[in-house]
């Protein structure tokens, strides 16, 4: 049996996970920002600006913790293929809620300031989905893990 990690362990685990989710909105913000026109497009540069804000950030966070951060992939597969600006909308949701998940993830793991850090990220995610979706979810970050868990009983 693996040993539970140290709260330190855990917490430097869950920073890195949302570098990862980082990384890949930053990538798909990429995607999203050729594929919106006009005040969707300003939006997802400003999301872009956001998510690279909090990467770097991130990055110092994990190097704080004792780990070395995870580099960006090359390329990250989409969960669909994107052509229109509805698609990239929908895209931008669902990175914000992965986003969200990871934050709430850290949430978890973290205490003080970094736990802080977190929840404002968490709730700055929350709020970027809502506004490419067009409405809110009630406890951002649970209904992903909920959905994960209940894919996992049914594997």
């Amino acid at each position: 049996m693996k040993p539970e990690p140290s709260p330190a362990g855990r917490a430097l685990e869950a920073a890195q996970a949302a570098l990862a989710a980082e990384h890949a909105a930053a990538y798909g913000y990429g995607v999203i920002g050729a594929r919106s026109t006009g005040a969707r497009a300003a939006q997802a540069r400003e999301s872009y600006g956001g998510h690279l804000a909090r990467r770097d950030a991130l990055a110092r966070t994990v190097r704080e913790l004792g780990g070395a951060p995870r580099p960006a992939e090359a390329a990250y597969a989409l969960p669909f293929e994107v052509r229109t600006p509805a698609e990239a909308e929908r895209l931008a949701a669902e990175i914000e809620d992965r986003v969200a998940g990871a934050y709430s993830d850290l949430v978890r793991a973290a205490e003080g300031p970094l736990r802080r850090e977190a929840a404002d990220a968490l709730s700055a995610a929350a709020v970027r989905a809502a506004r490419w979706r067009g409405v809110g979810v009630a406890f951002p970050g649970l209904t992903e893990r909920a959905d994960e868990a209940q894919r996992a009983q049914h594997s």
